[in-house]
């Protein structure tokens, strides 16, 4: 196998070699608060990826990756950010539902399911958070009942990210009747293609749709899909949780970089930097950005022992609280302008999108208020915070 940094070299000139003719103009296009941008494009390069083999590198080749290490999945992630290629439109698949088959999965289930995820054939997404269980998770009121060789789903989700573009939904819903907080729940894979199935896209400050309102009213899925045991769903859905804290959170301190290069230049250019104020806290947003990568290297420890721990809240809550702030510093870097439009159809700049999608970092993939529990009680060992 080849060494990390021999590994580097080949991702980097595959990029190269790659991200040319109908694919240079997908440089820099999608991400949060961008999805919409180029997306049936985004789609054809990656599946031109896939069939390079340049998709799920970290799993085992048994399962379609290429059983790349650690230190060469980072080389791989921040290789992909450093070349600006768009972003990726089947990371939910990739790296949240894909390793949690691979760890908890019957083998049928990886059968039928890791293929089509690697070749990004079939998108998902993740069905967790509901209008009265976002941060509290164990509050999840979406029901599933047995039927037969079927379970019967029905509830609603609310924030879910890409539904109207997913194939399949991993749902966690209560199967135990009676069961409250995180007894009784069951991990179930779901497809959104069937009666039953309501998506209703959610428009963001920004004037995009990244989330989605989904309801299920009787929808259903074969009892084959239920990952893990009956009611064992709560220890299957923080595994996914820790794989979502995983290496590629490298690649995404990249792209902070990048925007935080592009803000001192700008601050440069229009006299921001001037102010000793605002040269203070670029400065101090140049010293985070470090601490994120301390972070992110030092989470994967966990990963390298199957999923990051509860630890990797500690990175979770620096990084959206870092981003959050640069958006607010992006603003009063731009001043004045920051808040006029060039007119109609009045596209937002980038530093207007930056600040306002960054207003959700801090609230989506668990809030700083749930991160911090999580430190406390799981991390520090105090005592648990006291619930109803």
């Amino acid at each position: 196998m080849s060494t990390a940094e021999e590994f580097r070299t080949e991702v980097r000139g595959w990029l190269r070699a790659h991200l040319t003719g109908e694919f240079a103009s997908l440089r820099g296009r999608g991400g949060p608060g961008r999805e919409h941008e180029a997306f049936p494009e985004r789609l054809a390069w990656e599946r031109h990826m896939a069939a390079e083999g340049w998709t799920c590198v970290g799993w085992p080749e048994e399962y379609g990756g290429r059983g790349a290490t650690l230190e060469q999945q980072v080389a791989f992630h921040e290789e992909y950010a450093l070349a600006d290629a768009p972003a990726r439109v089947g990371h939910i698949g990739e790296q949240l539902l894909g390793p949690t088959l691979i760890a908890f999965g019957t083998p049928e289930q990886r059968r039928r399911f890791l293929a089509p995820i690697a070749a990004v054939e079939e998108l998902w997404c993740q069905g967790y958070s509901e209008p009265d269980a976002g941060s509290d998770l164990a509050g999840v009121r979406t029901r599933a009942v047995r039927d037969g060789d079927a379970w019967v789903v029905t509830g609603q989700k609310t924030w879910t990210s890409l539904a109207h573009l997913a194939d399949w939904c991993f749902v966690l819903a209560r199967t135990e009747p009676g069961s409250t907080r995180r007894t009784g729940l069951s991990y179930l894979l779901v497809s959104l293609d069937q009666p039953g199935v309501d998506i209703r896209p959610v428009t963001q400050l920004t004037g995009t749709s990244e989330f989605n309102e989904v309801y299920f009213d009787g929808a259903r899925t074969r009892a084959a899909h239920l990952v893990g045991a009956p009611g064992d769903g709560w220890r299957v859905a923080m595994a996914t949780l820790g794989f979502e804290r995983g290496v590629s959170t490298l690649g995404l301190q990249i792209g902070f970089r990048r925007e935080l290069e592009s803000l001192i230049d700008l601050a440069a250019r229009n006299g921001a930097a001037a102010d000793p104020l605002i040269r203070d806290r670029l400065a101090r947003a140049w010293t985070g950005l470090e601490i994120i990568r301390c972070n992110a290297l030092r989470m994967l420890d966990g990963a390298a022992a199957g999923a990051p721990g509860p630890e990797a809240s500690i990175g979770k809550i620096y990084w959206a609280t870092w981003h959050r702030a640069l958006g607010e510093l992006a603003m009063d870097v731009c001043g004045a302008d920051g808040m006029l439009a060039a007119g109609a159809p009045y596209e937002l700049t980038d530093w207007q999108r930056l600040y306002l999608f960054s207003r959700a970092d801090t609230v989506y993939a668990g809030t700083n208020e749930i991160q911090r529990d999580i430190i406390a009680e799981r991390v520090l060992g105090l005592p648990r915070e006291a619930r109803p």
